[in-house]
């Protein structure tokens, strides 16, 4: 039989019992559709996470305040127990160092903004005139804090493009005084819309001078350090040098932890990367499951197709023959599926996209050509047994069941 009367063949076939063969593409096509779909969805966090990472500033080095006993980052560790708090002494003293091209000190705390009729709580973040370039912000109006004595900061503020829009309206907001946890400031810049970063809206945030955080909130302890290294190459001597120079000032205690970006993005990378790898298997079961579906199908084929293979037979047609038209079959109705699920998938991910616009719910090119791959290999691999089974057929029997 030529290949063009053995896809011939396999077509009416499937053609000739159109619910049996909707259905058994339609569960090929759920399988695929599960893997395409839910690998974007595992990819598209893990993309989330290193753009949201990229976007808090280049080259970043953090120290945070209590020793992590663990050799790597823990997102659970990043608020600890500490023997010794950071200050903004700690954090002066980290500009000798070589490796370190600018830092930021960052007291946080939530306390209320209110302007005459209006009042609504915010997140305050006390820094420095540095802090703006070592995140990479922009600002919209206005400008930054003014460089100055870390110790003895200016009454003033820069506000989120949220808190802008909430309190002021279309008003003019530059020079504004406002009062924040009980203290009047004046508004000098606006920063400009830019999402979440570090853990915080920075569209909903206050930024004032670390002393007057310190002198809000009572305390003269940091919640971090933010630095910027010289360059990617620096990283590592300047994480080591901000260790060494703090254990000196903690009287030989290393009683902090420094991580860097790179290590924070590995450590994200390989876990959201091996969650795409669980939920991409979980979505595979689904295509075993339909192969079995497959092979049900086609041993009920034969059953009822037996007299037409007794007269293929006996026209002369050989076992193998009829093996692989029966695989053909097999193959057509897997392939099908798999396109289908394909569609219904990249289709899903676009419906995520649409409804979530920052999540990349793209799925990745390996997760779509191992589901198209694997919907194959499956409807083949069960499409076998029923496949011998009608090349094993006698042909006077088959013919007899007429």
């Amino acid at each position: 039989m030529r290949p063009p009367d053995l896809i011939r063949f396999a077509r009416d076939a499937a053609t000739g019992s159109p619910l049996r063969t909707s259905l058994l593409v339609l569960a090929m096509s759920i399988g695929v559709a599960a893997v395409v779909v839910l690998t974007a969805l595992g990819d598209g966090a893990r993309r989330y996470v290193m753009n949201e990472f990229a976007s808090i500033g280049s080259n970043l080095v953090i120290v945070l305040p209590g020793r992590s006993q663990t050799g790597g980052f823990n997102p659970a560790n990043a608020i600890t127990g500490t023997p010794r708090d950071l200050t903004i002494a700690d954090a002066q003293a980290l500009l000798r160092a070589s490796a370190i091209r600018r830092l930021a000190p960052l007291a946080i705390g939530t306390s209320e903004i209110s302007v005459p009729g209006k009042l609504r709580e915010v997140i305050v973040a006390g820094t420095t005139s540095q802090y703006i370039e070592v995140r990479r912000m922009s600002i919209a109006q206005g400008r930054f804090l003014s460089e100055e004595d870390w110790n003895h900061g200016a009454a003033e503020a820069v506000i989120g493009a949220k808190i802008r829009t909430e309190l002021f309206g279309a008003e003019p907001v530059l020079g504004r005084l406002v009062r924040v946890g009980g203290r009047r400031v004046r508004i000098v810049g606006v920063l400009s819309a830019s999402g979440q970063g570090l853990g915080m809206q920075n569209d909903e945030l206050v930024i004032v001078p670390v002393a007057l955080a310190q002198a809000m909130f009572n305390s003269n302890t940091l919640f971090r350090i933010l630095i910027e290294a010289r360059n990617r190459e620096a990283i590592p001597l300047a994480k080591a040098q901000a260790l060494e120079i703090l254990k000196l000032r903690h009287e030989g205690e290393e009683d902090v932890t420094v991580i860097t970006q790179d290590a924070v993005l590995a450590t994200f990378d390989r876990l959201l990367g091996a969650l795409t790898l669980g939920v991409a298997g979980i979505a595979a079961i689904s295509l075993a499951v339909a192969g079995i579906l497959v092979m049900n199908v086609m041993l009920v084929s034969v059953a009822q197709r037996t007299a037409e293979i007794g007269l293929l037979k006996a026209l002369g047609a050989t076992g193998r023959t009829i093996q692989i038209a029966f695989l053909a079959e097999a193959v057509m109705l897997s392939l099908a599926g798999a396109v289908l699920g394909y569609l219904l998938g990249q289709a899903g991910a676009a419906v995520i996209r649409q409804i979530y616009p920052a999540f990349p719910a793209f799925p990745p090119g390996w997760a779509v050509l191992a589901g198209l791959v694997t919907a194959l290999v499956t409807g083949i691999l069960f499409g076998v047994a029923p496949a011998r089974r009608a090349a094993a057929l006698d042909p006077v029997q088959a013919l007899s069941k007429r």
